[in-house]
């Protein structure tokens, strides 16, 4: 980093994210944004997350209390890929008449398959720019757009860095075989990553408050291989005087050695996240989740990677911030974290 940088200082509109000067050569952690959004079936946005997110990251002010100096590392952001917007915008087209009658039906199959088809191209791209950058040891995270689309990000990390265990914040299981027909659906994120991604040997979700009984039977089923903390479970528990840290320890052990982070904003309450595509009622406040993560470092764990998605801003009012800055806020406890399980950042006492 340039001695000439100042951490103390405002940031002007076109720096880079948090305001840093870093390069993809001398950062440690490299941010990927993916605005995609196709299979989004109630609220829509979240393809803005990636820009909304970047906006407010300018205002985060970089001391923290949790790491050391994260930003010390090198933090940037890539530019957004113009291929995948083209992508998100002809898959919307395709998805919105299947979306609007409920789901797939015959007349529509041509549309689905393209659709699946375009799901399966944008996941080989994150995945190959995924891989890239971890060649180059650098931290990969990815910043969506709607839930489907770390998956290929999940992929390269595992085969990068060997077995792994996913770390799941979410109000949703994820766990539908497909929703309304689509196969690559951000309803469908995590029963993917078990059923395509062998090296995956852990699922332990989080916040968990709206699931279907197809989901419950397939956790179920999936015995060891998923451990699932509910919203409810996690409520009662504090309700009954148990203290969150305790529960937070029990979260990271459930963990093995190596984990990525799959982080859906929804899995927040929701007063953290209006506008988010799909908000349920409950939910982690702020400070539980960063509790969670905090002791996922302290148990000794490595996080080799993170996603954060469904971040979405308020599109009827373009001076609403609120939903990026949230998710800036997270985006560097998620990355800060990340260095500090690594050994590159000091977790502070």
């Amino acid at each position: 980093m340039s001695a000439d940088f100042d951490p103390n200082a405002a940031s002007s509109s076109d720096s880079g994210v948090f305001g840093l000067p870093h390069g993809v050569d001398d950062a440690a952690v490299v941010l990927v944004p993916v605005p995609w959004e196709v299979t989004t079936s109630y609220g829509g946005g979240t393809s803005e997350g990636p820009r909304a997110i970047l906006a407010a990251s300018r205002q985060v002010d970089l001391f923290d209390l949790d790491v050391e100096r994260p930003y010390e590392a090198g933090i940037v952001m890539l530019d957004e890929p113009a291929e995948v917007r083209r992508w998100n915008a002809e898959g919307k087209a395709l998805a919105q008449p299947i979306i609007d009658a409920g789901g797939a039906g015959n007349e529509h199959a041509g549309a689905l398959a393209k659709v699946d088809a375009l799901g399966r191209d944008l996941d080989a791209w994150v995945r190959a720019t995924a891989l890239e950058h971890m060649r180059r040891e650098k931290i990969v995270g990815v910043v969506g757009g709607d839930h489907s689309v770390p998956f290929g990000a999940i992929a390269a990390a595992a085969d990068h860095h060997g077995p792994l265990g996913v770390l799941h914040f979410d109000a949703h299981s994820d766990t539908r075989r497909a929703y309304e027909g689509f196969a690559r659906s951000h309803a469908s994120i995590m029963f993917n990553v078990l059923e395509e991604i062998p090296r995956v040997s852990r699922l332990v979700q989080v916040g968990i408050r709206d699931v279907c009984e197809e989901e419950i039977a397939y956790t179920r089923a999936a015995g060891d291989r998923v451990r699932t903390f509910f919203d409810r479970d996690l409520a009662r528990r504090k309700q009954d005087g148990e203290p969150f840290g305790a529960v937070a320890r029990e979260i990271a052990a459930a963990l093995p050695e190596r984990v990525w982070v799959s982080f859906d904003i929804d899995g927040l309450d929701p007063r953290l996240c209006p506008h988010t595509g799909t908000p349920v009622p409950g939910g982690l406040d702020f400070w539980e989740a960063v509790r969670v993560l905090r002791e996922v470092c302290a148990a000794g764990k490595r996080i080799v990677g993170f996603d954060l998605n469904e971040v979405a801003p308020n599109l009827a009012d373009p001076g609403d911030e609120w939903d990026g800055n949230v998710g800036a806020r997270l985006l560097y406890k998620l990355v800060g974290f990340t260095l500090a399980s690594q050994g590159r950042a000091r977790l502070l006492p």
